[in-house]
């Protein structure tokens, strides 16, 4: 069900490669809700992926743009005023890749050139992307951004590798932003901490199956659907959140606040 909150309201969306992934359904809610909206990948993710599907039931511009280069940012930006008519109110970042973990490179024996790859492509990109909204002045006033984060930057998952270092970046990157475009134009930037999901990168992500199940026995509502996630999204992206900003904001089912569950406990050590 529609509420038209983004009604009239513009906004570029990053990391929609199918429709398993939560910028793809952020993008179909924004739709929904009344917002026009151009959508972009790095060409090889494109390619990949099927951005053109949900060009099509959107609506939607597609401008390709490498998160890692700053011309292309700023050509996505100057492309989607025009597309638009005007400055975007929303802005998800939806971009994250380590080479390590996709190499099955251990946390304790690092490829620092890859290393180097993962918090560029994961991490700078996110500061990359909002200075050139910036730069190219396409941030309407009181507009919101948001970027994905997960619980790894906070605690150790050792699976998630260097992607962990990469995320705690990305949320400090949010708060600064936070601080200088919330006195300059009003602008909020916050991070989103998903639970475990089942996305072509999540499931990347080593012993993802037993750490999907973990979360959903140690969270009292169960994991997040990513259907969710992408609503609590659209709220942030929504007037209802003005006043909420440099925030790393949970969306876990308690997995974040909970310290133990009988089942759990039970199934490590039984009933004594």
């Amino acid at each position: 069900m529609a509420y038209g909150l983004l009604k009239g309201k513009r906004g570029v969306i990053s990391g929609a490669l199918n429709e398993q992934s939560i910028a793809w359904k952020v993008a179909a809610m924004a739709h929904a809700e009344g917002a026009s909206i151009v959508l972009t990948n790095a060409p090889v993710a494109m390619r990949m992926g099927e951005i053109n599907q949900l060009a099509a039931q959107t609506g939607s511009a597609i401008i390709p743009a490498d998160a890692t280069k700053d011309e292309d940012l700023e050509k996505l930006f100057q492309g989607a005023k025009e597309q638009l008519g005007g400055p975007v109110d929303f802005l998800l970042h939806s971009i994250g890749m380590s080479p390590n973990v996709r190499k099955g490179k251990a946390y304790t024996d690092l490829n620092y050139e890859w290393y180097k790859q993962t918090l560029d492509i994961s991490a700078m990109s996110f500061h990359r992307m909002i200075q050139a909204a910036v730069k190219t002045d396409a941030l309407a006033h009181g507009g919101s951004i948001v970027g994905l984060s997960y619980i790894a930057a906070q605690r150790v998952f050792p699976g998630y590798g260097d992607m962990a270092d990469a995320k705690a970046l990305l949320e400090s990157i949010g708060r600064s932003w936070g601080y200088h475009l919330g006195i300059q134009k009003k602008v909020r930037v916050n991070t989103v901490s998903q639970s475990p999901s089942k996305t072509t990168a999540g499931s990347g992500i080593k012993g993802f199956t037993g750490l999907f199940d973990f979360a959903e026995q140690m969270s009292p509502l169960g994991n997040a659907p990513t259907e969710d996630c992408a609503a609590y999204v659209i709220s942030l992206f929504s007037d209802l959140t003005r006043y909420v900003t440099m925030q790393n904001l949970y969306h876990d089912g308690g997995f974040s606040s909970t310290g133990a569950t009988p089942m759990v406990v039970e199934k490590i050590g039984g009933e004594e």
